[in-house]
């Protein structure tokens, strides 16, 4: 009997140390030891399609992101400025790519951030769920948000290029999808004209007590004050009409997640009604919008190809319906 309560001591003892290791290991790997490919050197961007490396985090050495940009020639200061945001398959460079004739069409410069990470099949945190906490849970500071590394990079366009633009529009599809509509939700205060969040997959409701991404719990987003700024930015739901497969990308099943629809589109359509209903409540003044894209499914070309009247329009004078004549 004792020989045997020894033998369990020491299993649990090695099982302990084992776990414990693999924790301290895995904190090293992800929040100390440096990221990211090397920096360069700082330089206006050139005409057409460039990229550059910089620090994320301004304050941090650790980690560096690569930004892929497209510049019309004709683009000059003051004309538009967008962001786009890539979807769970990290794959900025090919999202550039979609928007390289949008982008001559209409004058836009392009900015694709890379949310490069190896380990994106199995964590969110990262990226499209804002980097709010670390892989353990724990808080982040403001700092090291993901929605802070999109400003950082704003700041840094600016800093290197005769630029003057005091606000820039960001659209994102699928995770970047998330990514958006979570920026303007936890940090309205970002210099963000227009969003757009195309067919994102999950969404974070405006619910203080439902654990974070389904809701906010222990984040700081407070409803009467986060909530109240966050809906007066123009924020578009845009769904693909055809996105009702759950079984393209990646589409979380948990309870949770299954309670706010059975695919993309019931999701989308759900999230919108919720938050407009709560504008209402209290009487608050509600930006958002919500458009489905017609015979579209969850392909981020043609929803980009899409968002373009919408980033084009004047804010002030509304958006065009898609599909519409008028």
């Amino acid at each position: 009997m004792n020989k045997t309560l020894r033998i369990l001591k020491k299993v649990l003892l090695y099982t302990f140390s084992f776990f414990l290791l693999l924790s301290v290991a895995g904190y090293i790997y992800l929040y100390v030891l440096p990221k990211g490919p090397e920096i360069t050197t700082p330089t206006e961007l050139n005409t057409g399609k460039d990229a550059f490396v910089i620090y994320a985090h301004k304050e941090s050495k650790r980690k560096s992101i690569r930004v892929w940009t497209y510049k019309p020639e004709r683009w000059k200061d003051q004309d538009k400025i967008v962001f786009v945001m890539h979807g769970g398959g990290r794959n900025a460079d090919n999202y550039l790519d979609a928007w390289v004739e949008l982008a001559e069409d209409n004058n836009l410069l392009i900015v694709a951030p890379e949310f490069e990470n190896k380990f994106s099949n199995i964590t969110t945190n990262d990226y499209q769920e804002g980097n709010l906490f670390t892989f353990f849970g724990t808080k982040n500071p403001k700092s090291k948000w993901a929605y802070a590394v999109v400003e950082n990079i704003f700041d840094h366009i600016k800093s290197v290029n005769p630029i003057t633009n005091s606000h820039y529009d960001i659209f994102g599809h699928s995770a970047g999808g998330q990514f958006v509509h979570r920026m303007i939700m936890i940090m309205p205060e970002s210099r963000i004209g227009t969003a757009i969040a195309a067919n994102a997959g999950l969404y974070s409701f405006p619910d203080e007590n439902l654990e974070f991404p389904y809701g906010f719990k222990k984040t700081n987003v407070k409803l009467n004050t986060h909530l109240q700024t966050a809906y007066k930015k123009r924020l578009i739901i845009l769904l693909g009409e055809l996105d009702n497969d759950p079984s393209l990308g990646t589409f979380r099943t948990t309870e949770l997640a299954m309670e706010q629809g059975a695919h993309r589109l019931e999701r989308g359509t759900h999230f919108f009604n919720t938050n407009e209903k709560l504008s209402k409540e209290y009487n608050w003044s509600f930006n958002w919008s919500i458009d489905t894209v017609k015979e579209v499914g969850h392909d981020y070309r043609e929803m980009s190809k899409n968002a373009i009247e919408l980033i084009i329009d004047d804010p002030d004078i509304g958006y065009k319906k898609l599909g519409s004549s008028n």
